[in-house]
Order: C-alpha cells, then sequence, then structure tokens
C-alpha cells in the first residue's frame, strides 16, 4: 500500500525529540525520506543509524541563517530535492514579563522561534519551485490564540507566525507552494513547561505529569501525544491537503473551545459566581442535579 509521502522530500527542523520526532517516523512510516536539522547531534546520529539511506541529519542552530540555508540544501544534495518544510524547532525563549524584558531577550525569543521560521521558508522556495511546488507547514500554538498559554514573547511570536504563515500563503499559492500552520495545545513533551519558564529538568517533568492529567484540563479526556501533532502535519504535508493553504489546524483537545464550565458540568459559571450563586445554585440553573 502506498504511503501519503511516497517520492517526497522532507526536512524536518526540531526532528530529534518532541513534535518533531514524532513527525520524523510518520513522515518516514509513510514513504518520505527526511532531513532533520537539530542541535542535538548525538540523537541526529542516532535517527541516521536507525533510517539508513532514508534520513540525513544536519547540525541546525536556527537562529543561524547559515545553518538553515544548509538544512535545506542537504535535502537537494541528499535526496534530489525538496517538497515538504515542516518548521518546528523551537522551545519557550525568554520567560520575562514586560517590566523585566530586555531587548536582547525579545530579540533572541523572535530569532527562534518567527525569524527562522520565515528563513526556513525563504530557501526552501528555490527548491520547490523547481519540484513544481510543495507544502510548508509552521508550527505555532494555541499561545498565539490566546493569553495565557505562554509567556508574553513566546505568545508574541507564536500569533506573529500564524499571521506570516497567512501572508506567505498569499504569495506562495499561485506558484503551487501551499503555506499552513499547526496551534497544539497541551502537548505531552518538554516544550509546554518551557514556553511558562521552567527550567529544563522541570520542564521534561512536567511533560510526564500533563500525560498523566492534560485529560483533565480539556473537554477531549486524552492526554495530547506528539503524534497527534504529527498526524495534522502529515496531512498538511500530503496531496489530501492540496486546496488547503494560508489557514491553521488547531490540535488541542479542544483546550481553547471556552472557559471550563463551557463543558464540565462540574464547574460553575464565573459570571453566575460573580452574581452571588453558589456552584449548587449554578449547577441547577444549568439544569444539573
Amino acid at each position: 500500500m502506498a504511503g501519503q509521502l511516497d517520492g517526497k522530500v522532507a526536512v524536518i527542523t526540531g526532528g530529534c525529540s518532541g513534535i518533531g520526532l514524532g513527525a520524523v517516523e510518520l513522515f518516514i512510516a509513510e514513504g518520505a525520506k527526511v532531513v532533520v536539522g537539530d542541535v542535538q547531534d548525538g540523537k541526529g546520529a542516532g535517527l541516521e543509524a536507525r533510517f539508513p539511506g532514508r534520513l540525513a541529519y544536519v547540525h541546525c542552530d536556527v537562529t543561524q541563517e547559515a545553518d538553515i540555508e544548509r538544512t535545506i540544501k542537504t535535502a537537494a544534495e541528499a535526496f534530489g530535492g525538496l517538497d515538504v518544510l515542516f518548521n518546528n524547532a523551537g522551545s519557550g525563549g525568554t520567560p520575562d514579563d514586560l517590566e523585566t524584558m530586555t531587548a536582547e531577550a525579545w530579540d533572541g525569543t523572535m530569532d527562534l522561534l518567527l525569524r527562522s521560521v520565515m528563513l526556513g521558508m525563504k530557501h526552501a522556495i528555490p527548491l520547490m519551485k523547481a519540484r513544481g511546488g510543495g507544502a510548508i507547514v509552521n508550527t505555532a500554538s494555541v499561545a498565539g490564540l490566546q493569553a495565557g498559554w505562554g509567556p508574553i514573547a513566546y505568545s508574541t511570536a507564536k500569533a506573529a507566525v500564524l499571521h506570516l504563515t497567512r501572508v506567505a500563503a498569499a504569495q506562495l499559492s499561485p506558484q503551487r507552494i501551499r503555506v499552513n500552520a499547526i496551534c497544539p495545545g497541551l502537548i505531552a513533551t518538554s516544550i509546554f513547561g518551557a514556553s511558562m519558564g521552567l527550567p529544563r529538568e522541570v520542564a521534561d517533568q512536567m511533560a510526564a505529569r500533563i500525560a498523566d492529567s492534560a485529560h483533565k484540563m480539556q473537554p477531549v479526556p486524552k492526554a495530547g501525544l506528539p503524534e497527534d501533532i504529527a498526524r495534522a502535519a502529515l496531512y498538511l504535508a500530503s496531496d489530501a491537503s492540496a486546496f488547503v493553504s494560508g489557514t491553521q489546524i488547531v490540535v488541542d483537545g479542544g483546550l481553547t473551545i471556552g472557559s471550563r464550565h463551557a463543558w464540565d458540568p462540574d464547574s460553575a459559571s464565573p459570571v453566575l459566581e460573580a452574581l452571588g450563586f453558589t456552584a449548587e445554585q449554578a449547577q441547577a440553573m444549568r439544569g444539573g442535579a
């Protein structure tokens, strides 16, 4: 049975762990050859050994344009071209609030999460045009949709990624290069803890806690996993989404549907609580027991 990415070549940044690794594994299973750009060289070597002839690893710090350019060019050098770019690499950036923010911390976060996406697309365009088109997928976040899901610099960068995706799609879709984004919610990786400004070791521990507890935080009662985002990326990368460009897919288990009382019958409306009704009265007003 043919895979959804048979004959296609993909570049995935941040592909050695978390969401990126989930995408690498799924893309290869669906027939793609993959270039992984990451800074985790030991894990990259392990991936090359695991997928001989189907995966090439390149050391890539996405804050460095030369590294991004080299990673994109490797797709052509190793596998003959480029069809898919998944701009996924990132971390939580600076945890500072506005009062304590430095220009250097702000710029560093924007370089990591926004400038890198622009540069990835810039260097992918010539190779995709040579193939007659392609698909670009950018990792944004629910933090780019609502306040409260990440620090201010991270959240602003992710909101900008969404608009960059739309504007890039307007420019590139006539050349058959589609551009879309994914907004992950609570996914059981260390990135969520890092985006909240937690130290790396605490963020790693939070990944396990999210896996155990996320089903209580959102309407869909399951933990979000890297493969949930990978499947969305596969759809946007494949010909199944040939008529989709300039939009985003929110993959968050319903986290951003509304406040908790919208989906949890045991949670009272904050409006009714503010008006002085007890939780029991509020539940009765909603038709509860």
